[in-house]
């Protein structure tokens, strides 16, 4: 349900097809930088109902994210 929510904000920001977005696409590969990361950040915040901290975590793949978003929800 996380990686179905993410692929499709980045592909309605990206004007692009879901099955584009895989786990293992990197966020630099698609064009999107730290900012577009953290405004991402900030509606799956909302989607999700959840504070996410970024903190030391690295984000570079869309996995990355689904792991850190997942695991503030567990």
């Amino acid at each position: 349900m996380v990686f179905e929510k993410i692929a499709a904000m980045l592909a309605e920001k990206l004007e692009c097809e879901v099955a584009d977005i895989k786990l293992e696409t990197e966020f630099s590969a698609l064009g999107i930088d730290s900012l577009d990361v953290m405004e991402l950040l900030m509606n799956l915040e909302e989607e999700f109902g959840t504070e996410i901290e970024m903190g030391e975590n690295k984000v570079n793949t869309v996995a990355d994210l689904v792991k850190l978003i997942e695991g503030k929800l567990a």
